[in-house]
């Protein structure tokens, strides 16, 4: 199974190639086609509905973790007995979610009138239907996905999920040609997840010879999982609060122009988040498993250092070239229009990248059921962002909306929830800290030698992103292999060479 997660995790980077690809490619060409209007339209709709997916209550991730440790314990008859009883239950969640879709359906004049059209709430009715659908489509068939990755299948999942990320802008340019907009972009975007959710069932019945019966409900295995995934429930909802809640509270005080801005920031926020969980992903049952037969603390604290280590080389990467010609960057990208949209990013990115190097502590917290605590700090901390972000949203719009989101995260992500990790989870976060420490020092001359350079010679436009980003680029990855590296990094890097130059051959 390590050449699962090894291949899984490379097939993870490729995907997110493919997709900033995409995003570089699709996305100015999406919103010219829709109108900065109809794509933050689009981008509320697409926000609210993504709240429903909380929904899945924390149940996809407790039917992995005890999945991972029925199997490391060959529990078979309890095994069944959970993917039987959770395939019903997820199917009544999704007759809930739909029922919720049209309710909202049903008072979207009352939310949103006052800042827009008749023309644009007719449009969000239908969008607000069709997406309700693709989300009682997706909860219907929620476990096939979850018993593939505690499987460790993650080559199969990591090759579909790059097709699907192909499949949809590939279908939806000939489209925007033919001149069709936002609603059109909800039917193909429902298209090609149907098309996902049955191959994970095809895969699951055919090469797995997983057969889900309903054995019966078995009120004891659901206590377990509801007293474990609860916890993963409320941080859903907190993490759904702070991603989704700047956009809807945008909407309902400053209109779709500002969302628009804000959705473009979001987006590359969301690159970030996928370039960090890349690793992780698929190391949750492979740390279920280490927790079910009694791990140390200090065998654990290897992991997180290990893949903290490998994720903060990429992502110190991106933030600090994004730093240096993002607002370059977003001007070339989207057009004059969405300058402020570099300043949202910053603000919500730089805070984002303690938490993403460390995402595999959450892992570990899952594996032991101690999202209790997390859970509770970032309810808290949430609250305390809407509350900040309404008047801050009101007086400076977009940025306004990311200072409060970013300071949540700054505090709750990392500063108290680093004190968690070290006092009750057990990890060595000192040790974690002195090696991104040491990692970091190499970096700082090549930067400011950077910066010195764009004050003396000032490049605008595609110009100063090619020659400004290729240079730091180029150096970063000299000064990180011959500085920053560890043996085992260096060996990492070597092998992918290697299986490169024997590609070519």
């Amino acid at each position: 199974m390590s050449k699962e997660r090894k291949i899984g995790a490379i097939l993870s980077y490729v995907a997110i190639v493919v997709n900033i690809i995409i995003q570089l490619l699709y996305t100015p060409f999406l919103i010219r086609s829709l109108g900065q209007s109809e794509y933050g339209l689009y981008s509320l709709v697409a926000s609210i509905i993504g709240y429903l997916t909380i929904l899945d209550l924390g149940f996809g991730n407790a039917i992995i973790v005890y999945t991972a440790k029925y199997k490391a314990q060959n529990m078979v008859d309890e095994e069944k007995k959970l993917h039987g009883m959770f395939n019903v239950i997820f199917k009544i969640i999704g007759v809930i979610a739909a029922l919720i879709g049209i309710a909202l359906y049903f008072n979207v004049n009352t939310i949103f009138g006052s800042n827009m059209t008749n023309i644009e709430l007719e449009k969000m009715k239908t969008m607000m239907i069709i997406l309700s659908f693709n989300l009682f489509i997706s909860f219907s068939f929620a476990i096939y996905s979850s018993i593939i990755r505690a499987n460790e299948r993650f080559i199969f999942k990591k090759i579909v999920s790059l097709i699907h990320a192909i499949l949809t802008p590939l279908i939806m340019i000939p489209l925007l040609f033919l001149g069709y907009k936002s609603i059109s972009l909800c039917c193909v975007i429902t298209f090609t997840n149907f098309a996902l959710l049955l191959t994970d069932y095809y895969y699951c019945r055919k090469k797995l010879g997983i057969k889900i019966k309903y054995c019966g409900f078995d009120g004891k295995i659901f206590k377990i999982i509801i007293g474990y995934s609860i916890w993963i429930f409320i941080a859903t909802v907190v993490d759904k609060v702070n991603w989704s809640v700047d956009n809807f509270i945008l909407g309902a005080v400053s209109g779709t122009i500002a969302v628009s801005i804000y959705a473009l920031a979001a987006t590359i926020n969301q690159l970030f988040i996928n370039l960090s969980t890349a690793i992780s992903s698929v190391l949750l049952p492979k740390i279920s498993k280490m927790v079910a037969k009694n791990a140390s603390n200090e065998e654990l604290t290897n992991e997180f250092i290990k893949v903290g280590r490998l994720q903060y080389l990429i992502i110190f990467l991106m933030a600090s070239g994004l730093v240096l010609v993002g607002k370059e960057f977003f001007i070339l990208w989207a057009g004059n229009g969405y300058s402020d949209a570099y300043y949202i990013a910053m603000l919500l990115i730089l805070p984002l990248c303690i938490p993403l190097i460390q995402n595999l502590g959450l892992s570990i917290m899952q594996a032991k059921n101690m999202f209790r605590f997390r859970s509770l700090l970032l309810l808290c901390i949430s609250a305390v962002n809407i509350i900040v972000s309404i008047p801050l949203s009101k007086t400076y719009g977009g940025i306004g909306a990311a200072f409060g989101t970013g300071a949540s995260l700054l505090i709750g992500n990392g500063l108290i929830l680093n004190c968690y990790y070290y006092k009750k989870v057990g990890l060595n976060i000192p040790k974690f800290w002195k090696e991104i420490i040491k990692m970091t020092i190499p970096f700082v001359i090549p930067i400011l030698l950077i910066v010195v350079f764009m004050h003396f010679l000032e490049l605008k436009g595609i110009l100063s992103i090619l020659i400004y980003g290729g240079i730091y680029t180029v150096i970063y990855c000299l000064v990180a292999y011959y500085f920053s590296m560890n043996e085992y990094e260096k060996n990492v890097v070597k092998k992918f060479m290697r299986k490169i130059h024997l590609s070519k051959n």
